[in-house]
Parts: C-alpha cells; sequence; structure tokens
C-alpha cells in the first residue's frame, strides 16, 4: 500500500513537472515569422466572411495597389459568389482559403472583407502544407477568428487593411496604407500614440495578440482561444451597445482571459449605439471600471480597427509597450 501511495506521488510530482516545462515552453517560445515579401511575389486575394456585394473595383483597385509594389496578386475563383450573406457557401469559401494556404507559390494571403463568416470554417481547414511554407494572412474584424488560429498554429499575422478598405482616394488613408506596405515588406512601424488621461501607466512586454473584442469573446472555451498569459492584448470593437462591450469584457474577466496579462492596447471604438437606458460614463471608463483590480499597463489611442486610419500590427510579435498620461510607445523592433 505504501509502495502505491508513493507511485503515485511520484507520478504526481513527475505530471506537475512536466506541466511546469510545457508552461517555460509556452511563455519562452517565439512565434514563426512568415518571409517577407518582395518584388516578384504573389498575394492570394480570398473571401472568408461575407458577401462582397458591387465590390469589384475594391477588389481591382487592391490588384492594381499590389502591382504598383511589384508584387503579383491572383484573385480566389469564389470572392464574388454569393450564398446568403456569405462571399459563397461555407465549403466554397473553405477551397479558397485553403488553396492559397497551401500554395508554395503564395506568400501573403489578403483578406477582401470582414463581415460575419470565418467562424463557420475555421475546422475544415489544414494547415499541414502552409507550415512548411508559412505566408502572412492580412484583415481585420472577422479575420480575428483566422489570427487566432493562426497563433495558436504557431505563427504570426498581420492585423491590417483588407481589400475593400480601399478608397477611390488612397490619400484619404495614406497611414492605413503605408504601414501596411511597411509591415509587409520588412520594416514594420513603431507608433507614438496621443495621450488620454484614462491611461494606466506602466511598461510590459510580450507578444501581441487580439483583434476584434467580439471575436474574440466568442472564441472562448475554443481550441482558437488565445492563452494571454504574459502576452499584450489589442482590441478593437464597431457597432455596439456599451453594455454589450462591459458584458464581454466581465465574461472574458470570469474566464481568467485577463489573469496574467501583461497589457492592453485599446484601439477604435467605432460608431457605438446608444442605449435607451444610457451607460452614462465614456468607454474609457468603462474599460477601466471593467479591468480596475489588474495592474497592468492600459493604453488608448491606437488608430487601428474600424476608423480609416487603421495602422498596421504584427500579430504574434514581441513588442514593448510604455504606457504614459502625456504619450505612449508600442516598439515592434526586433
Amino acid at each position: 500500500m505504501y509502495v502505491i501511495f508513493a507511485i503515485i506521488i511520484v507520478v504526481n510530482l513527475d505530471m506537475q513537472a512536466q506541466k511546469i516545462i510545457d508552461n517555460s515552453t509556452k511563455m519562452t517560445s517565439k512565434l514563426i515569422q512568415p518571409p517577407y515579401l518582395k518584388a516578384g511575389d504573389t498575394v492570394a486575394i480570398v473571401a472568408p466572411s461575407g458577401i462582397l456585394k458591387h465590390r469589384e473595383r475594391e477588389i481591382q483597385q487592391a490588384v492594381d495597389l499590389l502591382k504598383s509594389w511589384g508584387l503579383h496578386s491572383v484573385v480566389g475563383k469564389y470572392v464574388f459568389k454569393k450564398a446568403d450573406h456569405f462571399a459563397g457557401t461555407d465549403a466554397e469559401r473553405c477551397e479558397d482559403l485553403q488553396n492559397a494556404l497551401d500554395n508554395p507559390s503564395v506568400s501573403a494571403i489578403w483578406c477582401a472583407r470582414g463581415g460575419y463568416g470565418t467562424v463557420r470554417i475555421l475546422d475544415d481547414l489544414d494547415y499541414t502544407r502552409f507550415r512548411k511554407n508559412p505566408k502572412w494572412i492580412i484583415g481585420y474584424s472577422d479575420i480575428t477568428a483566422l489570427h487566432n488560429q493562426v497563433h495558436n498554429e504557431g505563427f504570426q499575422s498581420l492585423h491590417a487593411l483588407m481589400a475593400v478598405s480601399l478608397t477611390k482616394d488612397l490619400d484619404d488613408i495614406k497611414e492605413t496604407v503605408a504601414t501596411f506596405k511597411s509591415a509587409i515588406f520588412g520594416t514594420p512601424n513603431n507608433y507614438t500614440l496621443k495621450g488620454s488621461k484614462y491611461n494606466r501607466v506602466g511598461e510590459a512586454s510580450g507578444e501581441l495578440v487580439g483583434g476584434n473584442l467580439t471575436i474574440l469573446h466568442t472564441m472562448l472555451g475554443s481550441k482558437e482561444s488565445i492563452d494571454t498569459s504574459g502576452k499584450i492584448l489589442f482590441i478593437e470593437e464597431i457597432g455596439e451597445y456599451k453594455y454589450h462591450i462591459d458584458r464581454m469584457l466581465q465574461s472574458m474577466k470570469r474566464a481568467g482571459y485577463f489573469d496574467n496579462l501583461s497589457g492592453l492596447v485599446v484601439g477604435d471604438m467605432s460608431r457605438m449605439r446608444k442605449n435607451t437606458t444610457l451607460w452614462g460614463t465614456s468607454i474609457e471608463e468603462l474599460i477601466i471600471d471593467a479591468l480596475q483590480e489588474y495592474n497592468f499597463p492600459i493604453v488608448f489611442n491606437m488608430p487601428a480597427g474600424h476608423e480609416k486610419d487603421n495602422r498596421a500590427l504584427i500579430l504574434g510579435r514581441v513588442v514593448d509597450l510604455k504606457v504614459k498620461k502625456d504619450q505612449s510607445t508600442l516598439d515592434f523592433s526586433e
């Protein structure tokens, strides 16, 4: 009986030791960076989410923009397909994205638009060939689901504008386009953010993760949910009531999402809707109040999200965050 008890203790200790090793590996592992693009490389444009109704001009403009940078492009077979809310059926959207993931001649995958639909095809994607020839996944909003999946596969990705984000006059989105180009060609930007009285002062370093708050919340409990331990989280949102924002933050908090977070970067909270019963505080105060028990730094005014000024962010990259009241910095230097 004592022998059995001793064996159980040893086994338990071994399991605990392995957990410590596994956690240590997670904390110190570095995500793989896909190769930066160079002239002559090919970018695939696919639509894993919403329908592209009357958006041919933007897609052609995206093709032309890539060409002006010396890049080739291929447009997915089903990009302009219509299947109710989506750019084609789940199978068709998955096929386009899978072909781009598998194609060794494709160096980046640029999502045409967001909306909703990516989550419906996540379980059918296969990253076997992608792991041998990693490439940049580019997009924001609903593409957050794909960013999460790629992160958990061990690769960096790019939170940046999509094809339908292009305006007729690119001067309207000059910084958006410039930071996108810099990021894919290997000179990622460092950002100096304007101050906010709501900033929680401090410094942090860690992998940058995140994206759209609703999608991050949707991923909770699934294999695409990200372990945020030791990481810096970026969030942005559009078209939500403030109480919806609070509800999502409270839910994520109860799930332990913020327990070991190193820092929070808040992007654009665009077009917040007004409920008949007013919330009563600003969105900044809402976020600070919801996360008041934590001591990690929080910075507002990151120009990224659903506004014209949508700066590129390399997700999975280790960044340095320095937050002050007057101004803050987000440093992507390696």
